[in-house]
């Protein structure tokens, strides 16, 4: 069966990237001047894996901003419908109370200001559909993997989620549910 993919942030993106946290290599992340992060996927998937870094760097650079902790949940404009940040507040749930989601026009860049969120994802065409694909909202549900990579997000970790990757966002720590304060910064790769 073929490996699914993992979105990255390529090593390119610019100069607007967030600074790197001291505790990241104490929690077995690189250093920041060891190149890029990893990125998994399948070769039939690795078109749809990469955003382009014009589009990364205007990401990262809202992701960078010194009043990211102070902003208001809601829709913030990046770049029109292009690029955009939701930001939401809530608290997180069980694995189990959860579907996967998944987009196919947009790629999802999840970012915690605070606290502390598990994220599972899986290869979208492996998963079934809960319902039909709402086209307009580029938004479906989708249950039952067979196989699933999970993340721990901290404090300033992101992760991207291409088209081809379903994600379970939201989920708690094994500490149990918590506040979560969080960025989905949405952007357009078709």
């Amino acid at each position: 069966m073929p490996a699914a993919s993992r979105g990255i942030i390529p090593s390119n993106a610019g100069d607007a990237a967030p600074k790197p946290r001291p505790d990241k290599e104490a929690r077995g992340g690189a250093p920041a001047d060891q190149g890029g992060p990893m990125l998994f996927s399948s070769l039939s998937d690795y078109s749809q894996s990469v955003i382009p870094a014009d589009r990364m760097a205007k990401v990262l650079e809202f992701l960078g901003r010194d009043d990211l902790a102070d902003i208001e949940c809601g829709r913030h404009d990046i770049d029109g419908d292009a690029i955009y940040a939701n930001v939401m507040e809530f608290e997180t749930v069980p694995a189990a109370e959860k579907p996967f989601e998944a987009h196919r026009r947009y790629a999802d860049v999840h970012f915690v200001i605070s606290g502390v969120e598990r994220l599972a994802t899986a290869p979208v065409r492996e998963l079934e559909p809960l319902g039909e694909f709402n086209r307009k909202d580029d938004f479906g549900l989708y249950v039952n993997a067979p196989r699933e990579a999970w993340v721990e997000l901290h404090e300033g970790d992101l992760v991207v989620t291409p088209p081809c990757d379903a994600h379970k966002p939201g989920c708690c720590a094994e500490a149990g549910p918590a506040k979560l304060k969080k960025v989905c910064v949405k952007v357009l790769v078709d």
